[in-house]
Formats: structure tokens, sequence, C-alpha cells
């Protein structure tokens, strides 16, 4: 792929529990634009995925939630796994970096379980999305309109359903991330 987010710094957020091809895939897709990624988590040393119900790889925080701000990245990426999103969704540091995001209109991506993250943000309603099938009620609640599609674009909001939409997912997030001008509603 060619290096076309030379000068991009992306923060993937997660703690333990996440689904971790649903961060290693966007990682690796990103960097191979030419993106620079940082995995931001309220842990402070390191996190670990899972690969479906088993324990996965251990990977090194490189910014502590507390220090990291919206302004220092041009996008943030979301994976799921349900450990990962249902602790993180309920961290009030957490909930104002995404807000600061959706405030700044800078690209947001999230994927399978991740979306729950947006609810407690504050930020799933009115938004068109998709996640993975079973929070379709939580995300109609919060005042979102949930679809059963790949990947779904709304102003600056990228959501992908399962590992499975992981190729049309990191496509459509370097694709978005390389346009001119990016636009995400607050």
């Amino acid at each position: 792929m060619a290096a076309k987010l030379t000068e991009k710094r992306v923060a993937l957020l997660v703690t333990d529990g996440f689904e971790q091809v649903e961060l290693t895939s966007p990682k690796a897709a990103l960097e191979d634009a030419g993106a620079r990624t940082f995995i931001v988590s309220p842990k402070k040393d390191v996190v670990r995925g899972w690969n479906h119900a088993e324990p996965g790889d251990q990977f090194k925080v490189d910014r502590p939630i507390e220090a990291a701000r919206a302004t220092d990245f041009d996008a943030l990426v979301l994976p799921g796994g349900v450990r990962n999103p249902d602790k993180l969704r309920c961290d009030e540091r957490v909930q104002a970096f995404v807000r600061d995001f959706f405030q700044q209109h800078k690209p947001v991506a999230a994927i399978c379980h991740g979306p729950w993250t947006l609810i407690d943000a504050g930020v799933a309603s009115g938004r068109r999305l998709t996640s993975y099938h079973s929070l379709r009620t939580d995300l109609k609640n919060a005042g979102a309109t949930w679809v059963n599609e790949e990947v779904v674009i709304d102003d600056g909001l990228i959501t992908s359903r399962t590992p499975d939409d992981l190729e049309a997912f990191n496509a459509t997030l370097v694709e978005k991330l390389a346009a001119p001008a990016q636009s995400t509603r607050a």
C-alpha cells in the first residue's frame, strides 16, 4: 500500500479484553499506509488482547488515557471484543477523549462491540452505524439507526460488524483518513 498517510497520527483506544485482530489488523493497515499509531489506554504499561475466548498477546501502551488528547491525533480507532468496550464505556476519561474527537470533527472508526463506547460518550444519537448484532438494541435505544452492513460511513464515523469485515473496514479507514477534508459532527 502506498504511504498516503504520512504524518497522520492515529490513536487506538483499548484496555484488557479487546479482540486482538481488531487492533492488529487496522494498526498494520494504517502503518502500511504511512500513519503512526499509538495504543492509548486507561492502563499504564501493557494491555492484553483476546482471540475470541482465549487470552491473546500483550501490547505496550504508548500513551495512558490521562496523558492523551484528541488534539494530538488525526483519528481514533475503537476495537471491539466484549470485555474491552464494556470497561472503556464506564471510564469518564475515555468518554471525554472520545467526545473530543467528535467535537474536533476528526474521523472515528469502531468495529464489533467498539460502538458501545460511543453510547456512553454521548455521540451515538442521530448516527447511522453498524456493530456486532447484539448491540443493535443498545444502539437503537441510544438514538442511533443500526443497519446490518459490512461498513457504514456517517459523516466521519466508520463502523463495521465483526472481524470478517476487517478488510473493508481497514480499506475504508485508510481511504477516509487520506481524504483532504474530514467531518464528524459533534
